[in-house]
């Protein structure tokens, strides 16, 4: 059930402007593709995409090929940590790299890119690969094989690392943009609950209650309490923290801004509370996160 939430998560934003135009911009920038995946892949991610190498496109047309093509691909994904992006090199000396978007402090999917050499390719290395296709009982023409494999795109790795880091920080952004709609959905819920969100992200910097808020929308503090909780599958204290981390994240970005200063602005009381509730959502400290961020 929730990677079948998470699948349909990730096919929803990568139909999304903001994903459409970033990777416009990163393919052609960079020259290679850029493919928003799924935690769990099943056919080659680059397949038929903008920039695909066409050394790998070869090699996905051949089922033996194309299977340890995609045993690498789970692999590269296969124990991520929550903050990190991955990068291996394939049978043929091609490199990519898988960088983790989160949704409620939970992988959702990938930005995957690579297909690329890091160095120039040469002939021994070829037949290497070569030889290892054929192992496999790969049927291709070898001339076009080959000319298909020094076609590849070949970038120094210090250009590639610099690449890597703009995918991490689009992931955040991108992150952040998920969990601010998750927040704002509003699927065929109540008209007292709408206004009731409205309320809450309009004085979240505010000492608010769930009486006021109830008040604020006339209704009764019990019924509202209820309604609130089915409509949105949490409670309302829980919301308001969401609402308020959610807010901290972004003012985290700024680093001139002290954490505690993040933790009046967003509305604790002390910031104590805020470090404990931001460690409960987020698994780590404010301070952890924002070391965490990638460097301007």
């Amino acid at each position: 059930m929730f990677q079948e939430r998470n699948g349909k998560l990730t096919e929803r934003f990568s139909r999304s402007q903001i994903f459409q135009d970033y990777e416009r911009a990163f393919t052609e920038a960079t020259g290679l593709p850029l493919t928003l995946r799924p935690v769990e892949a099943w056919q080659p991610v680059h397949h038929g995409r903008k920039n695909e190498n066409p050394f790998c496109a070869l090699i996905a047309k051949d089922a033996h090929s194309c299977a340890a093509c995609l045993e690498a691909q789970q692999k590269l994904v296969g124990g991520n940590g929550a903050e990190d992006s991955k990068s291996m090199t394939c049978f043929a000396g091609l490199c990519d790299t898988a960088v983790p978007v989160q949704v409620d402090n939970q992988i959702i999917g990938y930005l995957q890119t690579g297909q690329v050499l890091l160095k120039k390719p040469t002939k021994a290395q070829f037949a290497r690969t070569a030889k290892q296709l054929v192992g496999w009982g790969m049927k291709v023409d070898l001339r076009q094989l080959e000319e298909a494999y020094f076609h590849s795109h070949v970038i120094n790795a210090e250009q590639y690392k610099a690449m890597v880091r703009l995918l991490t920080i689009f992931a955040k952004h991108l992150s952040m943009v998920c969990n601010q709609i998750l927040i704002q959905q509003q699927n065929a819920e109540p008209p007292k609950i709408t206004k009731a969100k409205e309320y809450i992200n309009e004085r979240q910097a505010e000492d608010i209650s769930l009486t006021e808020v109830a008040r604020a929308v006339n209704t009764s503090s019990f019924y509202f309490c209820k309604m609130f909780k089915k409509s949105t599958g949490i409670n309302f204290t829980d919301y308001v923290a969401r609402v308020r981390i959610e807010k901290a994240k972004n003012l985290l970005l700024n680093p001139n801004l002290r954490v505690s200063e993040v933790a009046y602005e967003v509305g604790f009381q002390s910031l104590t509370h805020f470090n404990r509730v931001f460690r409960k959502q987020c698994g780590i400290s404010p301070t952890e996160y924002r070391l965490k961020l990638p460097k301007a």
